[in-house]
């Protein structure tokens, strides 16, 4: 359903950018000749056109809230994850660094000071 109101949509749209520019800027419409009374007269055209673009606006507005709302309720999640929510209990990381007060850089900053009475490798430069 979602598919085919957003093809209808795209076909509303592509119809309204026409109207819409087979108008003329100072509002005489297509401006073609013919008998002052007749449908495609510059005064008829005009009006034509100006209903024209007054209905595809009013639908593509329409059909815009209904396809937000469609994937409003067809996306709207069922339940709340929670899994990576920071408080509650827990599971370490993966190398069993306590994590110091929720800081997972401190944490490592911590291991690494332990760390420095460790032989270090003179293969590798590190920066410091």
């Amino acid at each position: 359903m979602f598919t085919f109101i957003l093809v209808v949509q795209a076909i509303v749209a592509a119809a309204l950018v026409g109207v819409i520019l087979m108008q003329r800027s100072e509002g005489g419409g297509l401006g073609v000749g013919g008998s002052p009374s007749g449908f495609m007269s510059a005064r008829g055209a005009a009006d034509f056109l100006t209903r024209s673009t007054t209905i595809l606006a009013t639908l593509f507005v329409g059909l815009s809230v209904v396809l937000a709302v469609i994937a409003s309720v067809k996306h709207a999640p069922s339940s709340i994850d929670t899994s990576l929510s920071r408080s509650g209990t827990s599971s370490a990381p993966a190398d069993d660094v306590p994590v110091a007060g929720g800081d997972p850089l401190a944490a490592a900053a911590d291991k690494a000071a332990q760390n420095e009475t460790a032989p270090k490798n003179e293969g590798v430069p590190l920066a410091q």
